[in-house]
């Protein structure tokens, strides 16, 4: 008898959360698609059965609610994230550094805190949980200083519950991610900052090809990681960064 897997994705509502949710549920998995706005994730679903919870990653409550109602999870998709207008450190308001941080930093650990203790406790044990990094967590953009300090902090939650999880059949893996198109990333068709201080386009590709590569990661035995997979336009500035 074939069993049905779950998964959970965070930021469900739109972007590469809303393509990931897509692809999974065409392939057959239960889907749990958590973001602020309901009738965004209801437009993620369209007419395929999902279960839908609107929740704001970064309220500790919130998120433990989110979680009580799952009586098994098997993936977490650490998707949620959010950017702020580039700038230089001084000149961004600290209310835009604790937003910022209150999504890609607090919001990653509670619902990976949460994952991490439910796949811990049920049986069988194990799971898995894919972090959403960013080529910002290697190297950063001009001006972006919240955004590439949170996608950093990421990489140090993935590395850690990689070995904490080993104890618990608990796989962690990152997917870093660099010019899909999406609503956030529009910007790089009509040119951005440059480290050498030029404007200029950038290359992007399908936000499919990333929610295809998460669909493989979550599909692999727990005996079997991906601990960081970088997933890019190819002509994209990154490996000239800096």
């Amino acid at each position: 008898m074939t069993v049905t897997r779950s998964i959970l994705i965070t930021g469900a509502g739109a972007g590469i959360g809303r393509a990931t949710a897509r692809a999974f549920l065409a392939a057959g998995w239960e889907v749990t698609l958590l973001g602020r706005k309901p009738e965004a994730l209801r437009e993620t679903a369209g007419d395929q059965p999902a279960r839908i919870v609107a929740c704001d990653v970064g309220d500790p409550n919130q998120v433990a609610a989110a979680f009580a109602g799952l009586s098994r999870l098997d993936v977490l998709f650490n998707n949620a994230g959010i950017s702020a207008p580039a700038a230089p450190i001084d000149e961004i308001p600290v209310d835009t550094w604790l937003e910022v941080s209150r999504t890609n930093i607090t919001g990653m650990f509670l619902c990976a805190r949460a994952a991490f203790g439910l796949m811990r406790r049920q049986s069988p044990q194990g799971g898995r949980i894919i972090n959403n990094g960013s080529i910002s967590a290697h190297v950063p953009r001009p001006g972006s200083t919240p955004y590439t300090m949170s996608k950093h902090a990421v990489t140090g939650l993935t590395r850690t519950l990689g070995l904490d999880g080993r104890a618990f059949n608990i796989a962690c893996a990152q997917i870093d991610i660099g010019n899909a198109l999406t609503d956030m990333a529009a910007r790089f068709t009509k040119g951005v900052p440059q480290a050498d201080g030029q404007i200029r386009v950038e290359p992007v590709m399908d936000v499919d090809h990333v929610a295809r590569m998460v669909l493989h990661m979550a599909s692999l035995p727990l005996e079997v990681n991906t601990p960081f997979v970088t997933i890019m336009a190819r002509d994209m500035p990154y490996i000239g960064r800096g």
